[in-house]
């Protein structure tokens, strides 16, 4: 075999090794793994850091709704899954007390990152699930990676205004035992404690809706 033929070859090689590297197996096609990012790795800007008049510009753009607040009666139960979790709203930068703001109503918790393909293709779903079931469902999308900035501007770019929430350093995710693969959808009763884990992307608002009604019992 010549030189020419063997660097050929070789480059062949070299491409159908990549080509298997980067094709999504069987058990994980839609869904992306954290990989150990959780408050490192793909990150361009740390919320923290970034620029507070650019979040501002991006709050304006995205006009989420705004993050769920008491309902003043309700109260959290002692074993919610959320107790201590104080995480800042997306939408506003305002602090929110997840196991206070949920409790006495149905939620379905959405974990997402910015970079996450299956994210991108089921948040449109979880928009229309929403807009559905009305008050009888709190949806809130719990953004899994700091870089707050890129969130916005794709949830932007999806015409997405749900409420959210950011959490880098993924507390949600720990305190409920999701595992580490985006996207994740947590129903969570009305007491605050965990119906069931979904870790897989949503292909229609009608499967959220029947997960919804199957693990928490409110048809939408």
């Amino acid at each position: 075999m010549s030189g020419s033929a063997r660097w050929s070859l070789a480059a062949l090689v070299v491409v159908a090794a990549l080509v298997v590297a980067i094709w999504p197996r069987g058990g994980d096609a839609g869904v992306a793994t954290y990989d150990g990012r959780f408050g490192s790795g793909r990150i361009s800007t740390n919320s923290e850091n970034a620029d507070p008049d650019v979040l501002a510009t991006l709050r304006s753009q995205a006009r989420l709704a705004p993050c769920p607040a008491p309902a003043g009666t309700s109260e959290p139960s002692f074993d919610s899954a959320l107790s201590g979790i104080m995480l800042e709203c997306v939408g506003d930068g305002s602090q929110v007390d997840l196991a206070t703001a949920l409790a006495g109503k149905p939620a379905l918790l959405n974990l997402w990152a910015y970079w996450c393909g299956p994210c991108a293709e089921e948040l449109p779903h979880l928009q229309q699930f929403s807009d559905r079931a009305g008050d009888a469902v709190t949806v809130l999308t719990v953004h899994s990676d700091p870089n707050e900035a890129s969130a916005l501007s794709r949830l932007v770019d999806y015409a997405v205004t749900l409420p959210g929430v950011q959490d880098g350093d993924g507390r949600v995710r720990a305190a409920v035992g999701a595992p580490a693969v985006l996207p994740v959808s947590v129903l969570i009763r009305p007491d605050g404690t965990v119906a069931k884990i979904l870790p897989q992307p949503f292909d229609s608002v009608d499967e959220i809706a029947a997960a919804v009604e199957q693990n928490l019992g409110v048809a939408a």
